[in-house]
């Protein structure tokens, strides 16, 4: 990642256009009247605007990041962002999913309804575990997950769309106006209603501080420490590439020597090239002539700190995905006392809210397409006592709940969770 590429800011033509706008100087575009058509309904002091503040109703807004360049970096040559982020994902979609029919003593479970098996085959070429588990890769990578619903009346289908080909098309009273999803030159919109903000397509995303329209990822966070990590293997690779060896310089020393000349050097420079790099060169002991010196120039893996600074790269990475380090094997960190404490909290703190955060957008968004079972309202949600990880924390309230002695028994099979006399 570059450094341009992790600096945010607007495109430039986005920032003429905001000139252009805040001056009244629209006529050069040849926008004028597009800009008093379009007048955006609020507006912020210049001191704290961002491109998104003053996007124009009616125009697209891009992520101000490179998506596929996170997935290169991160997901794809990262080892430790890569098994932080499936770790995550696996976990959430090992969970189970349940739909209830909310009645007025109670909740009612729905063992056999289009909308749990929706979820459990969402499309011919994915399954319901995929489903669950493309949401928690787009939203670690992007801060941002798009799920289309493909039917006439009720969805019988749901595909997740790449972030990096859907388009906000932004619109008034901070709600979009549309989604362009673009594939090989092919766009298709599909509008958002302006009372409502439904629409065929349901866009999640995390909370960003400057952004309206986009989440902000984990990689964008734990940029620095990603290319840390990754400068770190490739300095390895060319060291082991070097016959493990650190650069140098070869010097020409002793009374009356000069330069070399031309002929020498580009003899000198091929040996080197053939007989001292690489692996299969490792250990050749480097014969010198006419003067030549060895002169070793870098700093040696323990000058630099090596492995604690490659260490100490992963921790940040595995901070910023939300997964303790032990989980990971990253040494020198042992916060929790053994591995049941410490996946405990991959689920409790990343794990839990990220499926919280699923179940309250596809019930405000899926479960309302469907008709309401016997005039009561219906509610998806995942199976809490079906998650194994959470065992522990189970016998801890029944540990309380056994030692509540001012607690009658139908109170504590409540706390508990059970149903029934």
């Amino acid at each position: 990642m570059s450094k341009a590429q992790k600096q945010r800011g607007a495109k430039p033509s986005r920032m003429q256009g905001l000139f252009n706008l805040l001056t009244g100087n629209d006529a050069a575009n040849g926008s004028n009247n597009e800009a008093k058509q379009f007048a955006p309904d609020y507006a912020l002091p210049l001191a704290s605007a961002t491109s998104t503040y003053f996007t124009q109703p009616g125009k697209a807004v891009w992520m101000g990041r490179d998506y596929a360049r996170f997935a290169e970096e991160a997901y794809r040559r990262n080892v430790i962002a890569h098994r932080a982020i499936r770790m995550v994902a696996e976990a959430a979609a090992s969970v189970p999913w349940k739909l209830s029919m909310q009645r007025p003593e109670g909740a009612v479970a729905v063992n056999q309804h289009p909308l749990l098996s929706l979820m459990e085959c969402p499309s011919p070429r994915c399954q319901g575990t995929e489903l669950i588990e493309n949401m928690a890769v787009q939203r670690l990578l992007a801060g941002n997950v798009f799920l289309l619903a493909v039917g006439a009346d009720s969805p019988r289908e749901i595909y997740t769309l790449r972030p990096d080909r859907v388009q906000v098309i932004a619109g008034r009273g901070g709600l979009p106006a549309a989604y362009d999803y673009t594939v090989d030159g092919v766009t298709r919109r599909y509008p958002v209603d302006a009372i409502t903000g439904r629409s065929q397509i349901l866009h999640l995303k995390t909370f960003h501080p400057t952004d309206d329209w986009h989440g902000l990822s984990p990689v964008e966070a734990a940029a620095y420490s990603i290319d840390q990590h990754n400068q770190a293997a490739q300095w390895n690779q060319a060291l082991l590439q070097n016959g493990a060896k650190p650069s140098g310089a070869l010097v020409v020393k002793g009374e009356g020597s000069g330069n070399l000349s031309d002929e020498q050097f580009d003899r000198l420079k091929a040996e080197m090239q053939e007989q001292f790099s690489g692996a299969a060169n490792a250990g050749r002991p480097l014969l010198l002539e006419g003067g030549l010196e060895w002169q070793e120039m870098s700093l040696s893996p323990k000058d630099m700190d090596f492995m604690e600074a490659k260490h100490s790269a992963a921790r940040d990475i595995a901070l910023a995905f939300g997964v303790p380090p032990q989980l990971l094997g990253i040494p020198g960190d042992n916060t929790y006392s053994n591995l049941a404490e410490a996946r405990l909290a991959l689920w409790e703190q990343t794990v839990l809210p990220m499926l919280d955060h699923f179940a309250a957008a596809l019930n405000g968004w899926l479960v309302p397409m469907f008709p309401q079972r016997e005039g009561h309202a219906l509610k998806l949600s995942y199976d809490v006592d079906g998650i194994h990880a959470l065992g522990l924390r189970r016998e801890k309230l029944w540990k309380r709940l056994n030692e509540a002695d001012f607690l009658t028994q139908d109170e504590k099979r409540k706390l508990a969770g059970v149903d029934g006399e």
